[in-house]
């Protein structure tokens, strides 16, 4: 039985740049960054050290040689946040690429793009 989401996996053309997007522009901590010697670079990030669920920023050119038949579109992904507010204004004082805060039934919510124009979004949790 499945318990849990332990890591999402992002396929992307410049690890180094959407790492860089991630902790210096998001904010979130590096979890990992290991190199098998075979030109595989595994990279794990998160939005705490702690965090139960993290992302895992793969080389899409590389897995799409391993593995061709994988959709290697990005997932979307919601994420959670406290003060949606100070988020947004965060963001976009960092030059990220924001939608507008718009109200859904769920809470209101607001999207980004990575620098790869990825989009994500973030919903107000309460």
């Amino acid at each position: 039985m499945i318990s849990k989401v332990g890591q999402i996996m992002i396929y992307v053309n410049n690890q180094e740049e959407t790492l860089k997007f991630w902790t210096e522009k998001v904010g979130f901590s590096l979890i990992a960054d290991q190199d098998n010697g075979h030109g595989m670079r595994w990279i794990e990030i998160a939005p705490t050290k702690d965090s139960e669920t993290s992302i895992v920023l793969h080389n899409k050119e590389l897995i799409a040689k391993m593995q061709p038949e994988l959709n290697l579109n990005t997932p979307s992904l919601l994420f959670y946040s406290e003060n949606l507010d100070q988020l947004y204004k965060d963001f976009s004082d960092k030059d990220i690429t924001v939608g507008e805060i718009v109200s859904m039934p769920t809470g209101r919510v607001f999207n980004f793009a990575d620098n790869e124009n990825n989009y994500f979004a973030v919903l107000e949790k309460q």
